[in-house]
């Protein structure tokens, strides 16, 4: 099974992929607002930065559930 199959199915089926995978989504897309600023004042740089390391630690939740079903339904 392919990757993006396999997340497909977890969205579906896996209750904790789907939350983390919204809080990640989430995360996206607060990044892309403050992106889309010229500038950035300390506290947006700051949260900027907060941002990036809860989507980081998102994505390697999701990553890991992804290898545990891998490794379950192979």
């Amino acid at each position: 099974m392919k990757e993006e199959e396999l997340k497909k199915l977890l969205l579906k089926e896996n209750e904790e992929f789907k939350k983390l995978y919204e809080k990640h989504q989430e995360c996206e897309k607060k990044l892309k607002a403050l992106q889309e600023k010229l500038y950035l004042n300390e506290k947006e740089k700051y949260e900027e930065k907060l941002l990036k390391k809860e989507k980081l630690a998102l994505k390697d939740k999701m990553y890991y559930i992804l290898n545990q079903y891998k490794k379950n339904y192979s």
